[in-house]
């Protein structure tokens, strides 16, 4: 194995050794060739321009197109603005551009062209960014690319007016419709409130409280004309004893006489509404004695009965319980039986005033009753008409925080106070094409050179059917071969050989002091960029 191996790479040098002569040739001339496609090939330079996203300084609230968008989102619209047909066909005009393309071409393509030669690249670290133009004329590309910077920072500022323009437009007139929505709907809260105040559930439990004290004054006030009636029958008992004391203080002889009347005196005495008071007081205490079937209790209330038929039809008591007997002077002269009737009248007085303050009390209790009883059905009428209050309340709030905001920022674009591009690094005139890269086209024709010097040889040994070796031959015939005479040179080939190598190598030390004499040329003209 190690034979074949060996006599594999005796082969392959034999090979080289025989084609060394075009090997050096195809890689010297290789150069050359490099070099006239390297000054064949179209310069192209590049100029390139850093631009910085400034924030703005002043900041009053968070809808700034800054951090609604990213810088990438902010450059990628602008980019498309700023490389549109118009803009770009604009730019070729104003600096008479690819004078010789549009001659050839319409200016669609011109543009695609130009478009195809701009690179816009955001940066990864910061918010900066980098325009690029490329082209085969440096002092064109310087000003493409500071044209473009400039077109970035009109657009940006354009761009960003018409959106704050925009966005405050949509937030007055968001804020316009909410506003009549909740002037519609706090109308229908307000007079729903006006006409049922009372009836609310916040108003229930002061509802509540005010009638509990109300029926408490209903029971004070029955309480009271409970004492007043029994404070007014003590009072006429006291009338009625005094009068009896002062019957009998009269005229003894006549006592006889008038005993049988005795009774009739004091009683036409009094008025008949007294008397009517006085008996319902009797029948009062007797009622809390007897029963409704005592024949004194069934006495009273037909005496009762007949005085307010009397009263009714405006005369005066008919029966032998009163009389028209006139009361003698000196009992209505008496000053203890005035001031009692005076008492009397008083109380009377006060209990019609608190009957009447208890008819206002129980038509209040009433109405009290009817607004707590109306207090659920308010309470899920209420509901159902706020239920969407709070949320359009919070959605008006925020829309009037939008609309100043918006304000605000509409304010500062004008007065050009917001974000804005900077031009950190203008574009400079570029002093080395960007292409062709002379290093790497040399690279590729030494490459090339060294591949076609070793790739020929190796086509001709593949299909050369001459043997060259001991084995091939014992290979092909299958005969082995018992000797084999070497190859001898006289004296004259061997001196041939000689002067034929020290040639070839002169004349490739010669071509390539040439080819270094060429570049060292153009290098000394500025052909050559490195």
């Amino acid at each position: 194995m190690d034979q074949q191996q060996n006599q594999q790479i005796g082969k392959l040098l034999d090979l080289f050794l025989r084609w060394k002569a075009f090997i050096v040739f195809t890689i010297l001339i290789s150069l050359p060739v490099g070099l006239l496609v390297y000054l064949k090939t179209q310069k192209v330079y590049q100029a390139t321009s850093l631009l910085s996203y400034q924030q703005q300084k002043v900041s009053p609230n968070n809808m700034s197109p800054e951090i609604e968008a990213a810088i990438r989102e902010v450059v990628s619209s602008l980019t498309q603005i700023v490389t549109s047909r118009t803009n770009l066909e604009t730019l070729i005009t104003d600096l008479n551009l690819y004078q010789e393309a549009r001659k050839k071409l319409p200016m669609e393509d011109v543009v695609e062209l130009m478009r195809k030669s701009i690179e816009i690249e955001p940066s990864t670290l910061g918010d900066t960014f980098q325009i690029r133009c490329s082209g085969g004329e440096p002092d064109e590309v310087v000003k493409v690319t500071n044209a473009l910077a400039a077109k970035f920072i009109e657009e940006n500022l354009k761009y960003r007016e018409e959106q704050a323009t925009e966005t405050s437009a949509y937030a007055s007139d968001e804020l316009a419709m909410a506003k009549e929505t909740m002037d519609r709907k706090e109308a229908a809260m307000r007079d729903y409130k006006l006409k049922h105040y009372n009836e609310l559930p916040e108003q229930r439990q002061t509802n509540v409280s005010q009638l509990i004290a109300l029926r408490e004054q209903y029971q004070l006030k029955q309480e009271s004309i409970q004492d007043l009636e029994k404070t007014m029958i003590l009072i006429q008992d006291q009338v009625s004893n005094r009068r009896k004391l002062i019957s009998s203080q009269s005229d003894l002889n006549v006592e006889d006489s008038r005993a049988g009347t005795a009774q009739a005196a004091q009683d036409s005495a009094l008025s008949p509404a007294d008397r009517l008071i006085q008996l319902r007081g009797v029948l009062k205490g007797l009622e809390v004695k007897y029963t409704d079937n005592h024949p004194e209790v069934k006495r009273t209330k037909k005496q009762i009965a007949r005085l307010e038929e009397s009263l009714a039809a405006g005369g005066s008591p008919a029966g032998g319980t009163t009389g028209s007997v006139a009361v003698p002077v000196r009992d209505s002269a008496d000053p203890v039986i005035l001031q009692l009737e005076a008492q009397l009248k008083n109380v009377q007085l006060s209990i019609q005033n608190i009957n009447e303050e208890k008819e206002s009390l129980k038509k209040t209790i009433a109405q009290y009753e009817e607004w707590v009883a109306a207090a659920p059905v308010r309470e899920a009428e209420w509901s159902a008409l706020t239920r969407e209050y709070g949320e359009l309340k919070r959605h008006y709030d925020l829309l009037v925080s939008s609309d100043l905001q918006a304000k605000s920022m509409l304010n500062l674009e004008k007065r050009q106070k917001g974000s804005q591009f900077k031009i950190e690094d203008a574009a400079r005139f570029p002093e080395k094409p960007i292409k062709p890269d002379f290093l790497k086209i040399i690279g590729i024709a030494l490459v090339c050179g060294a591949g076609l010097g070793f790739g020929i040889p190796f086509m001709w040994a593949f299909l050369d059917s001459s043997f060259r070796d001991v084995n091939d031959i014992e290979t092909f015939l299958g005969v082995q071969v018992i000797c084999a005479v070497p190859l001898v040179l006289t004296d004259k080939e061997k001196t041939w050989k000689k002067r034929k190598l020290y040639l070839g190598t002169g004349t490739a030390i010669l071509l390539f002091l040439c080819i270094v004499a060429l570049y060292a040329y153009f290098w000394r003209r500025g052909l050559i960029v490195v």
